[in-house]
This record gives C-alpha cells, structure tokens and sequence, in this order.
C-alpha cells in the first residue's frame, strides 16, 4: 500500500462540519441555526447576487475558462485601496480561491524543507499545516492573554525563518495587536524574513489602535504579503474568493505557482460588485456590533467566560468539557464550534439567531 510523505503524516486534517441538513435528518430536527464558521448572517451584497445572476444569464459564458489574471477585480480593488499618498495598481494584487489557497502558494514559495516559520497558537490551522506540507518547521509560540506574543515572536526568528504568519484579529481568539506592538515587532525582523499579516477580519475591527499595516509597512516597502478576503463581512464565503497585496516582486514570485484559472468567473463578478456597495458594508459591521453588545451582556449576566472580540466571533473559555456542550447545544439546534478542550467559538448571527443561542446555552448550563 502507497504510503504519504513522513511530513505529511504530521498533518492532522481538518474536521469539517457536516452539512446543516444533514444534521437535522439525523437528529430529527429543523431550523438549525449555524454559529461555527464565522460567516456573515446578513449574506451577500444585492449587488453580487445581481452580478453572479446577470453572468449566469449569458450562457454562452460557461463554457469559457474564467479571467486567468482577474483584470477587472485586480482594477477595481486598485482603484477602492489607493489614496492618501498611495498609488496601488493590478500588479500590487494577488487572487486565490480563499485567502487558504494564498497561504499555501506563499508556503511552497518561500519555505524549503527545514526551513522554519514562525506562527501563533491558538490560531489559524492553515498556517501550520501549509509549512509542515512541504518539510518546513513550523515554529509555534503560545498567545499571552489571548493575543499574539510580538515580542516572543520575533525572538523565535532564527537564520531559518523564512515566514513570519500573524493573524490580526486572532482566529479563534477575535484579539487584535496594536500599532504599537506592530511597530516594535516590525523593527525586529531581519531581512529576508516575509511577514505574512493576515487580515481575514480587518472590516470588523474597530479599535483606534488597529495598525494600517497597508499605509505604513507596505508603504514603506517591508517584505509583507496582507491577506484579506471576501468570505467574511462581504458574506461571498459560498464564492470562495480572497486577495493578497505586496510588493510585486513577492507577487511575481507567488504567481510563479498559482494555479490557471484558481479564481471562477462567479467569484470574480460578485466580488467586483460586492466591493462596490458600501452601504451593504456598513450595515453587515453594524449588525455584527449590536450582536456583540448583546452577547458580551448575556453571557456577563450567566457568569460566563468570555475575549472582547475585535472579529465577528466570540472565543469562550469553559470550566467543563467543550465537546459535551456543543453536543447539548447541537441537540437544540444550535452549532459553534469547539476549538479546544474546554473552549469555543461562536459566531455573532443575527439577533434571533443570538437569542436562540443564549436561551440554548442557558438550557445547556
């Protein structure tokens, strides 16, 4: 029998959840409400949905491989992000299926095998598992108080650090590091060394320290690659679409191994539309706010555990068993995720789907 790579065997795949009707079929029950992925309850933009339909409509379309170079999303998100002193053009940009696809081909890019990157833990699987995929060493360094340890960060770079993967805010954690801390930590990365900053979550975040990594270290020319996406606030998760920026020389190197044609003509058109409608924007942070007031005093008034998130998911430590509760809550009809032993993650949803929530958990208590 074939056997895999001894690095791939230190991979523990990914779990994911079954489908929701699915679940209702064997527990026998309906109208689940799903708080584990961290998706936008307030879905997609109008626009998109337009945009996706009026392509769908030309049928003469689908039998054409999509824009291998996404021109027209590539111009459009030049257009949206330049200013104040920066000039961005289609060359700064870099398209995957998912920001996921990005860390991938930035991994295979830069890290050889016993080569070394540096990541947080607790925090997004992918990082690790894209290093350890190619014989890299992926080095992980305990978060402090939630947050990513900047400091202890940067004295884990050693002469094989290739990577540096930071996740701003925090997945599973929803915490954020400041500008502050940023600019200590940026002042100690040597040459050659990327610092990849993942921004999955950058339309949520309102703290005033949150840094502008996009108007000063890329700016400034700093070897960084910022990951954002469409899957989040932009409620396109289904189109699996996400971008990265640098400087184009790293994005000249990253498109050496992308895929032809990763992104579909779908993903491309509902992205372009969804980047243009600002109104849909705003009320999908605003829902996601008064969603995060509600909770923060529900799970307060039960005397639970929880992070002030900057994200648009709640990270809560337990004192019993992560798995029996979200078995209980299943059985309710209520999914979130568990993300450790004795924590999880819920996703803010929309206000009844909040309220089914607190009234499952407390149930559940």
């Amino acid at each position: 029998m074939i056997k895999p790579l001894e690095c791939v065997k230190q991979i523990k795949p990914y779990v994911p959840g079954k489908p929701v009707k699915e679940l209702e079929r064997e527990l026998g029950i309906s109208g689940c409400v799903k708080l584990a992925s961290n998706e936008n309850p307030a879905g997609p933009s109008p626009k998109a949905v337009a945009a996706i339909n009026d392509f769908l409509s030309q049928s003469s379309e689908l039998c054409r491989y999509p824009d291998g170079s996404s021109y027209y999303l590539k111009q459009a998100l030049s257009e949206k992000l330049s200013g104040r002193g920066l000039d961005l053009d289609p060359g700064n940009f870099i398209l995957g299926n998912g920001s996921n696809e990005l860390l991938d081909i930035v991994a295979r890019t830069y890290v050889g095998p016993g080569d070394e990157a540096v990541m947080a833990t607790p925090s997004f699987v992918v990082y690790s598992m894209a290093v350890k995929a190619i014989g890299g060493v992926a080095r992980e360094v305990g978060l402090t108080e939630y947050r990513h340890d900047l400091s202890a960060m940067a004295d884990a770079i050693t002469t094989k650090t290739k990577i540096v993967f930071i996740a701003n805010p925090n997945n599973p954690t929803g915490t954020i590091n400041r500008k502050a801390e940023f600019d200590a930590f940026m002042k100690r990365v040597p040459d050659g060394v990327l610092v990849v900053i993942d921004e999955a979550y950058l339309e949520y975040a309102s703290d005033p320290e949150y840094p502008d990594t996009l108007h000063s270290y890329f700016a400034e020319g700093r070897d960084i690659l910022l990951l954002r996406t469409f899957s989040k606030a932009y409620g396109l998760a289904a189109m699996r679409i996400g971008y990265g920026i640098a400087k184009k020389e790293i994005i000249e190197d990253m498109n050496r191994l992308r895929e032809p044609f990763n992104n579909n003509s779908l993903a491309q058109e509902a992205a372009r539309a969804a980047l243009g409608d600002e109104a849909h924007l705003r009320n999908s942070i605003g829902i996601n706010e008064e969603g995060k007031k509600y909770l923060y005093k529900e799970l307060s008034a039960l005397g639970l555990k929880y992070v002030p998130t900057e994200a648009n998911f709640i990270y809560m430590p337990l004192d019993r068993d992560s798995n029996s509760l979200f078995d209980s809550l299943l059985k309710q009809g209520v999914i979130v995720r568990p993300v450790g032993p004795k924590e999880i993650r819920v996703t803010i949803g929309l206000d009844s789907e909040n309220r089914r929530f607190i009234e499952a958990l407390k149930k559940s208590l």
